[in-house]
């Protein structure tokens, strides 16, 4: 047989119906000895998926686009794992990198909107522009850590950053630190972001004096905002961090003027990413549930989900946090 295989001859092949060797094809229905039969057959006769042909019959194209800022290092993973989940649903997903900036972003949703995504999922940068609204009702649309204010029906994973911020910096000041400097990514400031406006609050009540610096979300791009922090005359002994990529960045610098974690200067992460326990010493952060969140996520994109979940991080106390120096 000559030409494009369908999913007619697959099933002919198989000696089943049309629709009972979609379902097993996509691994949604049928024993686990008929989906690898069907599977079995498809890789022998050279069978795939003409989305174009599946998108006529459905009305859909099976795409769900993912965007986040991929520079931070937590979101390059997270992405990894909301494509990983949707994959086994047998969706695709397109990713894109918002860089951080809202302009980019805007590009992006325009992007998805020509390719008439099914989906997105996002980690906005800018959860209450009204670019969002360019994405019709007809999208599913999730907002990973932010509500999307300016488009009415979009879900949304959210996470407790009161709890966190709390968490993080009663850790430092329960070791004896009372100035801490803290890092944040420099991201539009919304009601919808509240780790970075929370931070001066909570601060104030345990009686630390909160020095704020924003800087690039890319670990390498921040190390020059972490080094004049440190290098400042009446510098802190600690370091709060809304972002893993961030303390390491601080890591780099502190080890460029030569202080040493945490004899000499206490780091919190925001995120525990894989390599917050492989740096040395072993980053302290605030850990998510990403399983439990991508899970979330997901239920939300097929409406499965009545009611906004919301997630609380753990303190992961490792090497980097320790009690002040004597100056």
């Amino acid at each position: 047989m000559s030409g494009r295989r369908t999913l007619q001859d697959l099933a002919d092949a198989a000696g089943l119906s049309l629709a009972a060797t979609s379902y097993a094809l996509r691994g949604v229905r049928g024993s686990p000895a008929t989906i690898a039969r069907v599977r079995e057959i498809a890789a022998e006769l050279g069978y795939t998926v003409d989305p174009i042909a599946r998108a006529l019959a459905s009305g859909r194209t099976g795409s769900v686009g993912v965007s986040g800022s991929l520079r931070d290092l937590w979101q390059q993973d997270f992405s990894v794992l909301l494509t990983r989940a949707l994959r086994r649903q047998g969706r695709y997903a397109t990713i894109a990198d918002a860089d951080a900036d809202p302009a980019l972003e805007r590009l992006i949703v325009e992007q998805f909107a020509a390719q008439r995504v099914d989906g997105a999922l996002v980690s906005p940068v800018d959860p209450t522009a009204g670019y969002w609204r360019l994405l019709g009702p007809e999208v599913a649309v999730v907002a990973i850590g932010d509500a999307l204010t300016a488009r009415p029906g979009s879900g949304s994973v959210l996470f407790d950053n009161r709890y966190g911020v709390e968490t993080a910096l009663a850790h430092l000041a329960g070791l004896g630190h009372h100035r801490v400097g803290l890092l944040a990514p420099a991201l539009p400031s919304t009601p919808g972001r509240p780790a970075q406006v929370l931070a001066a609050s909570v601060a104030a009540a345990l009686g630390i004096e909160l020095v704020e610096i924003s800087a690039p979300a890319a670990t390498a791009d921040a190390v020059e905002a972490a080094t004049a922090l440190l290098t400042a005359a009446d510098r802190p002994t600690a370091v709060f961090c809304l972002s893993d990529s961030l303390a390491f960045a601080v890591y780099r610098a502190a080890r460029d003027v030569g202080l040493r974690l945490p004899d000499d200067l206490s780091v919190v992460g925001y995120d525990d990413h894989q390599l917050a326990g492989l740096v040395d010493p072993g980053l302290t952060t605030m850990a998510w549930d990403e399983d439990a969140i991508v899970e979330a996520a997901i239920s939300q994109l097929e409406g499965a989900v009545d009611g906004i979940p919301m997630f609380r991080p753990e303190l992961v106390v490792r090497g980097s946090t320790g009690v002040p120096p004597s100056f």
